[in-house]
């Protein structure tokens, strides 16, 4: 039995989309990271708030980094 090659689960021609959808919402979620830490006082922030905000832009920035890397050719 001959082993199956290895597939993306997504299409390539998706990949160009993918990663301007998921790079700006990971820049989107960055900006909105920033301004809630210049614009709140010490005492009103919420390290909850600060790290969901912060895992949830690294996660959008992380696969749409992967997916600019495929879409131009770099096979990671």
């Amino acid at each position: 039995m001959a082993p199956k090659p290895i597939a993306s689960p997504v299409p390539d021609a998706w990949y160009p989309s993918l990663s301007v959808f998921m790079l700006a919402i990971g820049l989107f979620v960055t900006a909105s990271f920033f301004i809630y830490e210049a614009t709140s006082s010490r005492r009103n922030r919420s390290l909850t708030k600060e790290l969901i905000t912060g895992a949830v832009a690294s996660v959008f920035l992380g696969f749409g980094s992967l997916f600019l890397l495929l879409a131009s050719g770099v096979y990671v």
